[in-house]
């Protein structure tokens, strides 16, 4: 049995974000995001395959998400990016990854870099048949998404850059890391928390005001105003 990614006592794995929160940091819808943690049915015993979840919360997590859930749910939403996935194969090219590389939590690991990745395009080709067109965006918009992940020596996720709705060009401005600002979204390199921020601007406050008080540049501040706005 493979032992899994990380221990329950990693901070990365422990529940600290609602879905609301959750699916607002990363811009995908929130039904969606509790499709892909929850499925769809109650779990019972003629439960399909098709509606079983894609993404484990931590146990005992009474509706919060960890930041690795958060890591997973990005980078599912690298592979819905291009229409023609249907969640369908996603579920069946994922498990047909994992069972064929043997890694737990293939959306964490390393390895969906090198390999991993080969090995689920070539399912998702399988499945769907994409044209040279899919194949070649799906590729590069998986690698800018997981090129928004900054992993540790072990390979494993430490730090978050979301993406904003409609941009797909890499912005590392704002960032999510369990260990500062209590993991929500800061300015890198800062831990200014962007909600912070936006507060102070909707308060009355001046951005060379914001610039003044924590050391930041003007763009840094803009930044964390339009992710907020585009959250």
């Amino acid at each position: 049995m493979n032992q899994p990614l990380l221990q329950s006592r990693d901070i990365r794995d422990q529940p600290a974000y609602t879905f609301p929160e959750a699916a607002r940091y990363l811009g995908i819808p929130r039904a969606t995001l509790r499709y892909w943690v929850l499925g769809r049915g109650s779990g019972l015993k003629g439960e399909s395959a098709g509606s079983r979840p894609l993404i484990a919360a931590p146990a005992g997590a009474s509706g919060r998400l960890s930041f690795n859930n958060l890591v997973e749910a990005h980078i599912l939403r690298a592979l819905r990016t291009v229409h023609r996935v249907k969640m369908g194969a996603v579920r069946d090219a994922l498990a047909f990854a994992e069972q064929s590389l043997g890694i737990d939590r293939l959306l964490l690991s390393g390895e969906l870099r090198t390999s991993g990745q080969e090995v689920l395009l070539e399912r998702l080709d399988h499945l769907i048949s994409l044209s040279k067109s899919g194949q070649l965006a799906l590729r590069r918009i998986l690698t800018r998404y997981l090129r928004q992940v900054d992993r540790d020596e072990s390979a494993l996720p430490f730090r978050l850059y979301p993406l904003p709705p409609g941009v797909f060009e890499g912005t590392k401005t704002i960032m999510i890391d369990p260990r500062i600002s209590f993991g929500r979204p800061a300015i890198t390199g800062s831990g200014v928390s962007t909600e912070a921020l936006v507060s102070r601007i909707d308060a009355g406050e001046t951005v060379d005001a914001l610039t003044e008080d924590y050391g930041l540049r003007p763009d840094q501040i803009d930044d964390a105003v339009l992710y907020e706005r585009a959250a």
